[in-house]
């Protein structure tokens, strides 16, 4: 009786096995570099040192400067003028960025070590400060404008109420705008430290980089360009154009100063996320060796920007006579400063009722 469970025949594939038994030769593969990944790149420690003290100085500047700023124009017993108001909101946006500098400065050597809560309240504040400065800037070439190149009395009971109701509103834009920053966490790196960044989700991460780069770079520096480079261009002409118009409007020295002040730190930045963005986005063919250069040029030129922070006090130091002579009279009376003749403390050039009472 024959077992149903054994075969009654069987298969013999060694002959075949043989045949097919041959070895790869793997030595002729080129890899494309194109499809490898580029090495993360880490700044040696001598940067990182230098970096680190670097923010550490910007902190020390700016806390003081700024508040001397904002104590000199808050204090001042004159009517605020609106570009004064606005200048004592953009010192207290600085404010707002220099407190973060700390928290960056330890990052860069040591990592993130502060947690995902204080990561998110830090981003937060710096976007905060970011959108809210420029948006001031831009309210303060407006005013210029409407003030000089419109004659708009400056003086008027509605253009206070007013402007205190666009610095209302530009705190409340800056704050939406900076709402992303909420999305910001705490996570470990490739190098095992932890970094406080956004964290995308890869099926939708080029979706959302490029949603918020866009609202960035629009509404943070584009948009806000557009409108004060022809308010300005308009304005100067206009008091080129006036026998000594440029000379009475001292203060015109100062605001232009401040935007320009601004541009040089913040535009490289914009700049280096734009093609850190076309790189990201398949846009632009890129290499690791562009890879790398776009991330370096991004950290230097973030810092660079964070250096605007203590800007503004030193230009109005240098530039602002009129804020000079405000706080040396604060100074005497704290009785800092020893007085000086009285014929030296009014000295002071003819003035229309259009300049900046403090600047």
């Amino acid at each position: 009786m024959t077992d149903l469970n054994t075969p009654s025949f069987s298969l013999d594939f060694s002959s075949a096995y043989e045949e097919l038994n041959f070895t790869y030769n793997y030595t002729d593969f080129i890899p494309n570099p194109a499809t490898q990944p580029c090495d993360t790149y880490s700044f040696p420690d001598t940067v990182t040192l230098v970096v680190c003290v670097f923010y550490v100085s910007i902190f020390l500047l700016a806390i003081p400067g700024n508040l001397v700023v904002g104590l000199v124009i808050g204090l001042s017993k004159q009517p605020l003028t609106p570009s004064d108001l606005y200048l004592l909101h953009l010192a207290v946006a600085d404010l707002l960025l220099a407190i973060t500098l700390p928290f960056w400065a330890t990052s860069v050597t040591q990592g993130w070590v502060f947690g995902d809560a204080m990561c998110k309240v830090v981003t937060v504040l710096q976007e905060l400060s970011f959108y809210s400065s420029i948006l001031f800037l831009t309210c303060i070439s407006m005013d210029r404008y409407m003030v000089i190149v419109r004659a708009i009395e400056a003086r008027r009971a509605n253009r206070q109420v007013f402007s205190w109701a666009v610095c209302g509103g530009v705190w409340v834009v800056g704050g939406l705008l900076s709402l992303p920053g909420f999305f910001s966490s705490s996570f470990p790196s490739q190098n095992s430290t932890h970094i406080c960044a956004v964290q995308y989700n890869p099926e939708s991460a080029d979706e959302w980089r490029l949603a918020t780069r866009v609202l960035r770079h629009a509404l943070g520096f584009i948009i806000p360009l557009v409108i004060m480079l022809p308010c300005y261009g308009v304005t100067i002409q206009r008091l080129l154009h006036i026998r000594g118009g440029f000379q009475r409007q001292r203060a015109m020295r100062v605001i232009v100063c401040v935007v320009v002040a601004f541009l040089l730190c913040w535009t490289p930045y914009h700049i280096a996320v734009m093609a850190d963005t076309f790189f990201r986005l398949k846009f632009v063919y890129y290499g690791c060796q562009e890879r790398m250069a776009v991330d370096q040029a991004m950290f230097a030129t973030q810092s660079l920007g964070l250096l605007h922070s203590c800007v503004n006090p030193v230009l109005y130091a240098f530039v602002g006579e009129k804020f000079r002579r405000k706080l040396q009279q604060k100074m005497r009376k704290m009785g800092i400063m020893e007085r000086v003749s009285v014929s030296r403390i009014s000295r002071s050039s003819i003035s229309s009722e259009i300049t900046s009472t403090v600047m």
